[in-house]
């Protein structure tokens, strides 16, 4: 890449960054620190602390964050491992179960979890029917639990996450240095905690800061348990009067200061010490062969984490199914219906439309900004590549709750960053009308929320396609653009001709991956989506859900089609990348 375009691509994508990564998070930070008045004050931000309502919240929010992470790592390491080192019957379609939960968002996987777990749910019809319970009597498993049932969703949810940096890091492991520690006599469990362990550390590293942030910061299941006791939904709920009510800014900033901390903090203590390695295994590891106990131990871990993981999933399915489910093991009847009605409903057409619209516009800027990004990374020697590359991945560990804040505070009158209403005929005849019109109407997210949800999918999602790219350039010889060069071909020739098709497998899978994420965002969609004719799948689902009758039913249904489409998705992506794919997630 030559230096003008590479400073050019660097400069379009630093201005990007600056006005919808940046801006929001100074509107953020703006309405946090300052008064009415514009003038500096810590008044907001140390009343949330005194707060005992806002700081139950965070304390909850704080706690659901550290458990759904520490449970993760409980579930995802040991699978990882097994997966590396060992051969079983089932071994691939195990693999390809466990990683099912992360293709529906964990709210609607909190629909079956409330169907099960409810009052008159499947537990206590199956308690009352084996006699542990008396006719009518049921216990709220519910009521006093939805804490830890939060945290226990949330891990389902997430361990997918870590699961695949846990592999992607042992993948890289050379086994070499695990035999010698043998051959030293380190072996058994200090083998792994001693080489082993260490060795996964960044990768893990990688893995829990997301888990952790997006634990930290999750809306749609704290909102589907009705447990408002939490932060986020603390903030979800002060929209409604954000602008004369400064503490959801003071909320949203000590959100993203602690974010960010946590952050710091985690990189100094566990990111500091890396190991290094050949840049090729001496040899690469065949999985040990087991015999019956061992294959019957792997099955069974496999098993039972996979049931687990996917009993909200089945939950859903199953509502999806019902014309009727109460107080019953099993749906009292089954229907298609719901699923015809999932398709042909006054929310769902609409919502199903925009989500595609959405997606898809804001998959192709990602390509278009990662490819950018991704050369200018590997392919330059421009200085400063490294912080672009560092700048691009920034969305990945900055909770995305504070992004769509941000995007909403930036829309609010007074501000010049607003979004696009509507087309009507514009009513000015002076220039400084137009100017009027246009900071007005032209931008404003409650009414015409279409780009704002486009831009914050897009800038959520880049990493994906980023890190795609970048791995495919760097599995990709550059002899073979400065061979076309050597030719005559113009630089941005060579790449469009040979290098881009080189990498169109790497770019299909991240571009799969943000799209099939976009499709079902939650934070960004729950947030700016304020008129129920743009609503985005997953605020309509939220919708239904409040409808009485049989709006969970639909809601459930269009969660199975999307849960269905987005299985084609991460398996092609998964297929494409193989272990690779872990690598996707890291910052």
């Amino acid at each position: 890449m030559s230096p003008r375009l590479a400073k050019t691509v660097y400069g379009i994508t630093t201005l990007f960054f600056l006005c919808f990564f940046l801006w929001p998070i100074l509107q953020v930070l703006g309405g946090g620190f300052l008064d009415a008045d514009g003038n500096f004050t810590l008044a907001y931000f140390i009343e949330v602390f005194r707060n005992p309502l806002y700081l139950e919240g965070l304390t909850n929010s704080f706690g659901m964050a550290i458990y759904t992470t520490l449970l993760s790592l409980l579930i995802a390491v040991p699978l990882a491992f097994i997966a590396d080192r060992y051969d079983f019957p089932g071994k691939g379609i195990f693999i390809a179960l466990i990683l099912l939960p992360i293709m529906l968002p964990p709210f609607v996987g909190a629909i079956g979890i409330r169907q099960i777990l409810g009052q008159y749910g499947v537990l206590n019809a199956f308690l009352q029917l084996t006699g542990f319970l008396g006719e009518g009597e049921t216990i709220d498993w519910l009521g006093q639990g939805r804490f830890w049932g939060i945290i226990i969703m949330n891990a389902l949810s997430l361990y997918p996450i870590l699961y695949l940096n846990a592999v992607a890091s042992l993948a890289n492991i050379d086994p070499a240095m695990e035999e010698a520690a043998e051959n030293l006599g380190c072996r058994g469990f200090r083998k792994f905690f001693k080489i082993t362990l260490p060795l996964m550390r960044p990768g893990l590293f990688a893995g829990c800061t997301i888990v952790f942030i997006w634990a930290f910061t999750e809306l749609g299941v704290p909102l589907i348990f009705d447990y408002s006791r939490v932060t986020s939904v603390q903030i979800f709920n002060g929209l409604k009067d954000i602008g004369g009510n400064p503490f959801p800014y003071a909320l949203t900033t000590v959100m993203l200061l602690f974010s960010v901390i946590f952050y710091l903090v985690g990189k100094g203590l566990f990111g500091r010490n890396t190991f290094a390695m050949m840049a090729k295994a001496s040899h690469m590891r065949e999985p040990r062969k087991l015999g019956a106990a061992g294959k019957t131990f792997c099955l069974g871990v496999f098993g039972l984490v996979t049931f687990l993981a996917l009993l909200p999933h089945i939950g859903v399915v199953l509502i999806s199914f019902a014309g009727d489910w109460y107080n019953s093991i099993l749906p009292q009847s089954l229907t298609f219906g719901n699923y015809e009605l999932a398709l042909g409903h006054s929310l769902t057409v609409p919502a199903i439309r925009n989500s595609l619209l959405y997606s898809s516009i804001a998959v192709c800027l990602n390509v278009v900004l990662g490819i950018g990004v991704a050369y200018v990374v590997v392919r330059s020697k421009l200085p400063g590549r490294n912080a672009l590359d560092t700048m691009a991945m920034l969305p990945l560990a900055v909770p995305g709750l504070v992004i769509a804040f941000g995007y909403y505070a930036m829309s609010l009158p007074g501000n010049f960053f607003q979004f696009p209403v509507n087309w009507s005929v514009m009513p000015f005849s002076t220039w400084n009308n137009m100017m009027d019109w246009v900071r007005l109407n032209f931008f404003n997210v409650a009414e015409f929320p279409v780009f704002a949800l486009i831009i914050a999918y897009a800038m959520r999602k880049l990493p994906f396609v980023v890190r795609s790219a970048v791995a495919g350039l760097q599995q990709t010889s550059v002899a073979y653009e400065e061979a076309a060069q050597n030719l005559g071909s113009p630089p941005w020739k060579a790449a469009l001709k040979i290098t881009l098709p080189l990498i169109t497998a790497n770019l299909l899978a991240g571009a799969l991956l943000a799209f099939s994420q976009s499709m079902l965002e939650v934070s960004d969609s729950l947030i700016l989506a304020q008129k129920q004719a743009y609503y985005p799948i997953t605020k309509a689902i939220y919708d239904l859900m409040g409808f009485l009758g049989d709006g969970k039913f639909i809601a459930c249904a269009l969660g199975v089609w999307a849960m269905i489409f987005l299985g084609i998705t991460i398996g092609g992506a998964s297929m494409i990348l193989g272990k690779r794919l872990g690598a996707i997630f890291r910052v």
